[in-house]
């Protein structure tokens, strides 16, 4: 039997889209790898939401993950979708050691977002972490880094966790801006800042509670250095020494599945990043697949949660359990509040475009495909000699290949390939990635 819908990732977007559809009488299906809802903002919320480091809008989320419990779903965690066939709507994933399959007349992905990687010289070294891997130690077990910490990079993730840490009571030592000089001034221009005033509000909110940190503006040339460990970190003019390194600049669309089926794609110049191309319902160049969250670009959980929703209402449309006045009747509220929720993004994209050197790092020796142990001058060397894309460049080195299947390294290869090849990244391109998406073991297969 076919279900009405699958989504693919539990988080703010796809517990949304899976309690609209419910309510609407569709037959759903939820597969997540994680083992509870809540997705990245709201990882661990049911059991961490009293934590007074975590206050504020990660609360915000209980209401909605309560709403995905009590629906009627068929709700898989710890569950990885490790193949999907757009044509057929066939999801192949795997559970609890085995493989099975699931059909669906409908496939949403609501995958979210990745971090942007940071390759300096030294990010290897034991005690250099992104900043999204430290707040998710924080939300699943209470965690917070030892010694004298440093965050570098920019962006409101970066701002939120030095927030959340002063309040665990684990104040960062020094906070390296990477913003260039002036963005700012350039960035005010870009939106409607009365229109984002609340989103705004709170940027100065957490700018006020982090005043007490030292900074350092426009730090630029990061590097880590120790002996085993990261024991300081470098940049142009300084040095600073540390336990722990937070690297974060930004995050951008979690493409890899998008793009490993094929999905159209399109070049944001600003973020410097690719975007699946969806309509304003979410609905992709498969006619089966749709995208809501983060992962059709970044917005936040409330833009999430608004793309879920009308994802849904746009799904149930589809199989005839709307009429185009019902659906017109709960889209267009869905369509205002998402619009007002972005109103700030242009500014914001903007303020924290990512630097040159954060994009195409310009010591050669720094490891950038950390699966295969490639560097950036060895993938230089393949440019010149010939290497005109990232998918061209599995052949000269292997880069792309290991586990992660490029999400660490794709752009970083890409960006590298451009610079030598004097191009745009748009014009470079990205790897294809492949199924399995995730590593699969032949004993899960063999017990499907």
């Amino acid at each position: 039997m076919s279900l009405d819908l699958a989504i693919i990732g539990a988080g703010p977007a796809g517990m949304a889209a899976a309690v609209e559809a419910a309510d609407l009488g569709l037959s759903v299906a939820v597969i997540d790898e994680n083992p509870a809802p809540g997705g990245q903002v709201f990882r661990n919320l049911e059991a961490a939401a009293g934590d007074p480091a975590l206050r504020g809008d990660f609360a915000a989320g209980l209401p909605l993950v309560r709403a995905f419990r009590a629906s009627r779903i068929d709700y898989r965690p710890s569950t990885t979708l490790w193949h999907l066939d757009p044509e057929a709507g066939l999801l192949s994933v795997a559970a609890g050691g085995a493989a099975t399959e699931i059909a669906a007349g409908r496939v949403l992905l609501a995958t979210g977002a990745q971090e942007r990687p940071v390759p300096i010289p030294g990010w290897t070294l034991p005690g250099v972490m992104t900043a999204g891997a430290a707040q998710t130690l924080l939300k699943t077990a209470g965690a917070v880094p030892a010694g004298r910490t440093v965050l570098a990079g920019q962006g409101p993730l970066l701002l939120l966790l030095a927030a959340q840490l002063i309040r665990a009571g684990v104040p960062p030592a020094l906070l390296l801006e990477t913003t260039p000089e002036g963005r700012l001034a350039l960035a005010w221009n870009t939106a409607s800042l009365l229109g984002g005033a609340p989103l705004l509000a709170k940027g100065l909110g957490l700018l006020a509670a982090t005043r007490r940190i030292p900074r350092i503006r426009a730090a630029a040339g990061l590097r880590a250095e120790g002996d085993g460990r990261v024991e300081r970190v470098l940049w142009d003019g300084g040095s600073a020494a540390c336990d722990t390194l937070l690297l974060h600049e930004g995050v951008v669309p979690a493409t890899h599945i998008p793009l490993a089926i094929g999905l159209a794609h399109d070049w944001d110049p600003v973020q410097r990043c690719w975007r699946p191309r969806v309509d304003d319902c979410g609905a992709t160049s498969e006619a089966r697949v749709a995208i809501a969250g983060d992962g059709a670009g970044i917005g936040g959980w409330e833009v999430a949660v608004a793309s879920g929703r009308l994802a849904a209402v746009d799904a149930a449309r589809r199989v005839g359990r709307l009429t185009a006045e019902g659906f017109a009747r709960r889209a267009d509220p869905l369509r205002a509040s998402r619009r007002a929720k972005l109103a700030l993004r242009p500014f914001l994209d903007a303020l924290y475009a990512p630097p040159d050197w954060v994009l195409a790092p310009p010591d050669d020796a720094t490891l950038v495909c950390r699966c295969e142990e490639v560097t950036a001058g060895q993938v230089r060397a393949a440019a010149r000699l010939g290497a005109t894309g990232p998918n061209q460049l599995k052949a000269y080195l292997r880069a792309g290949m290991g586990p992660c299947q490029g999400r660490l390294c794709g752009a970083t290869l890409a960006a590298l390939i451009a610079e030598t090849r004097n191009t745009s990244l748009e014009a470079v391109g990205t790897l294809r990635p492949r199924a399995p998406y995730k590593p699969l073991t032949v004993a899960e297969l063999a017990k499907g």
